[in-house]
């Protein structure tokens, strides 16, 4: 068929990310996480029960939990963490995680965690920290359903001391005790009490829990040794509490334990410093440090060193890749994206709450450019990035479809019971190169690398493992997003709302810009935007929009990134489409060169009926020419 000529026009107003289904999503790969009994109201049906006689050769039930990442083993530092974050979550941002329906869900996961949490704390000094072995879970690919692996609990105690450990569960249970202080006192009771013995037990026999759990080594190695988890416990046990016992070790132990001293440009389940100084500040602008204030203030000092760095205006800023992403390691490198973005969105909230700006080595920087920021890494992950995928699997158009995940990799225990061998499993499902037959959905996979490459392979664990840890600090920062701040104080007393039901969305509604139809025979006009349209009638079956999403000089050259979204408006199947796109001068992600012409990416062989796909280009020059060569609609 002839082609279809595209012309230019006037730029419309773009919608951004959905942050409210992206949340709603993000909660569902908790539920994919489960280990033990799935309750009546699972919603990632294709799980099944799993891990039944956890801790039962230690005469401890140990059922239930989370499974950390892609395997099948139940690490306890990094699911406290997780479990920490998502009360964090919900304890800043409680009001917009209610307004969008979801703040239920998202007290059911912090239940699930710390439910398992209180089942391995079965005395004062007694916390089980593993269960599973990392070396024979990582030898075979199996569902969590057909476990045939090692299921040993390893524990410490007083002989075998974990103050990392122990003090990252007591953070958690007195984290998650102010979610549930209103709505179920008794349960939040509860869990403080756990949380007063665990802090005692970190504090009185210390001690790295890897050297006690040598197994964990590997995996879980504690480098940053166990005073942040000191600082971080007493820290959530005095907002907690308001116990003055708290505040005092905040005050009294900052120098010594590192607090007020290490200026840090990471933040995850391992390196806790930047959020205590991050919690300690908020304790020092609601006039709380009392005569700890001068220690209170080196703290300040250095959470702002990290916000500054995050920034890039600090003396030592972190590093970005070139397509803006905060960029730590090579190994899930997302864990460390979501944790500084979290934490970059509350203390903005903080400053705008205490009317004041960030003090940075470049300058006074206004609170909301912290949140920018976050916002800015927000949607690298959701798809505005080099690449145009999604980091969250089921978001978008394009995202990973051959995730290092055992239990999405296997047919599901539901569709198909045949046992799945130890080994077996790696021959028949682990070197498939087909797609996930189970959807992952809302998972937060480990990510790019330095230069924004990414390669969907299931055996590059690097890049496509999810991990809990990954998710929980997404779920507040999205319901900021999505629901704004809310115009309350956030230094002012946490109350947390009761959940409530969920209502279905109201369909989108879309408005054109005024005099704009279908953009047929407008002129084109240079803009930092543009809109892409076919010059045709209105019941064209293929709409295309373009737009300049961001722009950056390196080498005194400068450099646009364009984003297409390519639609099938009519109401059947766009197969075998042919795209023509000239004055392009950089790389295209996102379709298959075809001889001269554009066809689908390789993961896609159609375009369902009100359907999207999205590619992106990067060059140093105006927005090329692209139209429509042929397709056929089935």
């Amino acid at each position: 068929m002839a082609p279809l000529l595209l012309l230019l026009c006037f730029p419309l107003a773009f919608a951004g990310h959905d942050y409210g289904q992206a949340l709603s999503k993000s909660l569902l790969f908790f539920e994919a996480q489960r280990s033990g009994y799935l309750p009546h109201n699972q919603r990632v049906t294709w799980r099944a029960n799993s891990g039944l006689n956890d801790g039962k050769a230690s005469g401890v039930d140990l059922v239930g939990g989370y499974y950390d990442a892609g395997d099948n083993v139940k690490f306890g530092l990094p699911m406290a963490f997780t479990i920490t974050m998502m009360s964090w979550s919900i304890i800043e941002y409680g009001k917009q995680l209610g307004s969008s329906g979801e703040l239920g869900n998202t007290m059911d996961a912090v239940k699930w965690g710390t439910d398992y949490l209180i089942k391995a704390h079965p005395q004062p000094y007694v916390l089980y920290g593993e269960v599973g072995d990392g070396n024979t879970d990582h030898y075979c690919w199996q569902r969590p359903e057909d476990m045939t692996t090692d299921r040993r609990a390893y524990k410490i105690d007083p002989s075998n001391p974990g103050s990392d450990l122990a003090g990252e569960t007591a953070a958690a249970m007195a984290a998650a005790s102010i979610v549930f202080r209103h709505s179920n006192p008794t349960y939040a009771n509860e869990l403080l009490t756990h949380a007063h013995q665990l802090f005692d037990f970190a504090d009185k026999y210390r001690g790295k829990y890897d050297s006690s759990i040598s197994v964990a080594q590997k995996y879980y190695r504690s480098v940053s040794g166990y005073n942040d988890e000191l600082l971080w416990a007493a820290a959530w046990l005095y907002q907690a509490t308001n116990n003055q016992y708290y505040l005092d070790y905040l005050g009294n132990n900052g120098d010594s334990m590192g607090g007020t001293g290490w200026g840090m440009t990471e933040f995850g389940w391992d390196v806790k410093y930047a959020g205590v100084q991050t919690l300690v500040a908020k304790f020092l602008m609601q006039g709380k440090a009392g005569h700890h204030a001068p220690v209170f203030e080196k703290y300040q000092q250095k959470a702002e060193y990290f916000m500054c760095s995050c920034l890039g205006k600090g003396t030592h800023n972190a590093q970005k890749t070139p397509g803006g992403l905060i960029y730590r390691q090579r190994w899930n490198n997302m864990q460390f994206v979501t944790g500084a973005s979290f934490l970059g969105a509350v203390y903005s909230d903080y400053l705008a709450s205490a009317g004041r700006n960030l003090n940075c080595a470049a300058g006074n920087v206004a609170p909301s450019q912290l949140l920018t920021f976050a916002k800015s890494q927000v949607d690298y992950i959701l798809g505005d990035n080099p690449r145009a995928t999604s980091y969250m699997v089921g978001y978008g158009n394009n995202y990973p479809r051959q995730v290092h995940h055992r239990g999405s990799s296997i047919v599901s225990y539901k569709v198909d019971p045949t046992f799945v061998s130890c080994r077996g499993g790696y021959a028949t499902w682990f070197s498939r190169k087909g797609s996930d037959p189970n959807l992952l959905t809302g998972a937060i996979v480990g990510g790019p690398d330095a230069y924004d490459n990414f390669a969907d392979e299931r055996d590059n664990y690097e890049q496509t493992e999810p991990a809990t840890y990954n998710n929980a600090p997404l779920l507040g920062l999205l319901a900021r997003l999505s629901g704004g701040h809310g115009g309350y104080n956030q230094l002012l007393p946490v109350v947390v709302p009761g959940p409530i039901e969920k209502k279905p969305a109201p369909e989108p509604k879309v408005t054109p810009a005024p005099g704009i139809t279908e953009c047929v025979h407008f002129m084109a006009l240079q803009s930092s935007n543009y809109r892409v349209c076919l010059a045709a009638s209105t019941s064209a079956p293929i709409s295309i929009a373009q737009k300049m999403t961001t722009t950056w000089i390196a080498k005194g050259k400068t450099y646009y990134r364009y984003s297409i979204t390519v639609t099938n408006k009519s109401a059947k199947e766009l197969k075998d489409i042919k795209l023509s796109i000239s004055k392009l001068y950089g790389p295209l992600w996102g379709l298959t060169k075809s001889g001269n012409s554009y066809a689908f990416p390789s993961w896609m062989s159609s375009l369902p009926a009100g359907k999207s796909l999205e590619f992106v280009y990067i060059h140093s020059a105006s927005a090329a020419d692209i139209s429509v060569s042929s397709y056929t609609l089935a």
